[in-house]
C-alpha cells in the first residue's frame, strides 16, 4: 500500500518547514547545558507544555503556581497528568495507538467527565476553538481507525505525522471533552517516538500558544481538506516546533546562569 502521508510530506512548503524544524531542534540539542542537565530541561519542558496546553483550552495559570502545586483546576491537572505519562506510553504508541489515546484521555479528562477514556457514541457540542460542529460518531470512528493505521504504518517525517495526529483529534473531538489536551499530548508523543525530539525537550505546546489565533486558523485551514489547507497546518506545526525549541533554549540559558 502507498503511504498516504507521503503526498502530505511533499506539499508546497512542507519539506522546507520540516527541515527548518529539524534544524531548530538540532541546535537545541547541541546546547552545552544538556550534557549534564538534560532531565531538568525535559521536566521543565513538560511543565511548560502542560501549562500552554491548558491555556489553549482557556484555562490560564502562572508557572510558579504549577511549580508550587497550587493549580487545582481539573483542566490544568489533566494536562499535567497526560504530560507526565508520555514517557511510559511511548513504547506502545505505534503498536497500540488507540489504547494509548484512551489512556491519555483517562488522564486528561479525570474530573471533567464521568466516563473518561471512552470514545463518544453520539454527537458532541464541544467546540472550544470555534471550528464548527464535529463529525458524527460513525464518521469519527472510521477516521480514528484510519488514524490508528497511519500511526502504526507511515514512514512520513515525525513532524508531518504529529501534525496530522494533532489535527484529526482536534477536529474530530472523538471523546467530546478534553480532546485538545489529548491532541497536543499525542503530537508531542509522536515527535518523541519518531525521533525528532527523543528527549522530549521541545515545548511545542508553547509554540502553538504563542502563535495565538493562528492555532485555530490553522485547524480551520486543515478542515477545508484541500492540499493548501493541510500544508498550511503542517507549516504551522513546524513553526510551533521552532518556537518550542527556542523556549527550551531559553530554559537552558537560564540553567547555565
Amino acid at each position: 500500500m502507498n503511504d498516504p502521508l507521503a503526498a502530505v510530506a511533499e506539499l508546497p512548503g512542507v519539506p522546507e518547514a520540516v527541515q527548518e524544524a529539524r534544524e531548530a531542534v538540532d541546535r537545541l540539542y547541541r546546547h552545552r547545558v544538556l550534557r549534564r542537565r538534560s532531565p531538568e530541561v525535559s521536566a521543565e519542558s513538560a511543565l511548560r507544555g502542560a501549562r500552554a496546553s491548558a491555556a489553549l483550552e482557556g484555562v490560564h495559570v502562572a508557572l510558579e503556581q504549577l511549580r508550587r502545586g497550587e493549580a487545582t483546576d481539573p483542566v490544568v491537572q489533566g494536562a499535567l497528568r497526560a504530560s507526565a505519562e508520555l514517557g511510559r506510553l511511548g513504547p506502545t504508541w505505534r503498536s497500540a495507538p488507540r489504547q494509548v489515546l484512551a489512556r491519555l484521555h483517562t488522564l486528561a479528562a479525570a474530573g471533567l467527565t464521568a466516563d473518561p477514556g471512552r470514545p463518544r457514541t453520539g454527537d458532541t457540542s464541544a467546540d472550544p476553538l470555534g471550528l464548527g460542529p464535529a463529525p458524527g460518531a460513525a464518521e469519527t470512528a472510521a477516521r480514528m481507525a484510519a488514524l490508528a493505521d497511519l500511526v502504526s504504518g507511515t514512514n512520513a517525517p515525525a513532524l508531518v505525522l504529529g501534525a496530522i495526529v494533532h489535527a484529526e483529534l482536534a477536529v474530530l473531538r472523538p471523546f467530546g471533552v478534553a480532546d485538545g489536551l489529548v491532541a497536543r499530548a499525542a503530537e508531542r508523543l509522536t515527535l518523541v517516538e519518531l525521533g525528532l525530539d527523543p528527549k522530549s525537550l521541545t515545548v511545542v505546546e508553547v509554540g502553538h500558544a504563542d502563535l495565538g489565533e493562528a492555532y485555530a486558523e490553522g485547524l480551520r485551514s486543515y478542515l477545508k481538506g484541500t492540499a493548501e489547507g493541510v500544508a498550511a497546518w503542517v507549516r504551522h506545526c513546524a513553526e510551533s516546533v521552532v518556537l518550542g525549541a527556542r523556549e527550551s533554549t531559553a530554559v537552558c540559558e537560564a540553567l547555565s546562569r
